[in-house]
C-alpha cells in the first residue's frame, strides 16, 4: 500500500524556523518527482518546491527561494521540507506530492501558521 503522511507542521514566529515530513510509504522516490505545496486561506494550491527523485533538479518559487530546502532520505523513504526565515505569508496548508508521470499522489496537509 502506497500512503504519503506529512507531519511537522505548528505555530511559529515570524523569523522562525520549521521543518515539514513527508513519510512516503510504498514509494521508491528516484522514481518520482517530489514536490511540496500550499494552499492559504481563500487562495488557491500552489506550488513552493519540485525536485526529480531521480536526478535531484530543483525548482523553487519566487516567494520561497533562499528560504526554503527540499532534500530526500531514500533510505528512510522520507522528504522533507526546510523552512527558514519564516513570514506571515508563509501561512497556509501543506501538503507533499509525488508524481511518476502516470499517477500522482497526495499527502493529508499539514498546517502552517506563522505569527507576526
Amino acid at each position: 500500500e502506497v500512503q504519503l503522511q506529512a507531519s511537522g507542521g505548528g505555530l511559529v514566529q515570524a523569523g522562525g524556523s520549521l521543518r515539514l515530513s513527508c513519510a512516503a510509504s510504498g514509494f521508491v522516490l528516484d522514481q518520482y518527482i517530489v514536490a511540496w505545496f500550499r494552499q492559504a486561506p481563500g487562495k488557491e494550491r500552489e506550488g513552493v518546491v519540485c525536485m526529480d527523485g531521480y536526478d535531484g533538479r530543483t525548482i523553487y518559487a519566487d516567494s520561497v527561494s533562499g528560504r526554503f530546502t527540499i532534500s530526500i532520505d531514500y533510505a528512510k523513504k522520507m522528504v522533507y521540507l526546510q523552512m527558514y526565515s519564516l513570514k506571515s505569508e508563509d501561512t497556509a496548508v501543506y501538503y507533499c506530492y509525488l508524481d511518476d508521470g502516470l499517477n500522482d499522489y497526495w499527502g493529508q496537509g499539514t498546517q502552517v501558521t506563522v505569527s507576526s
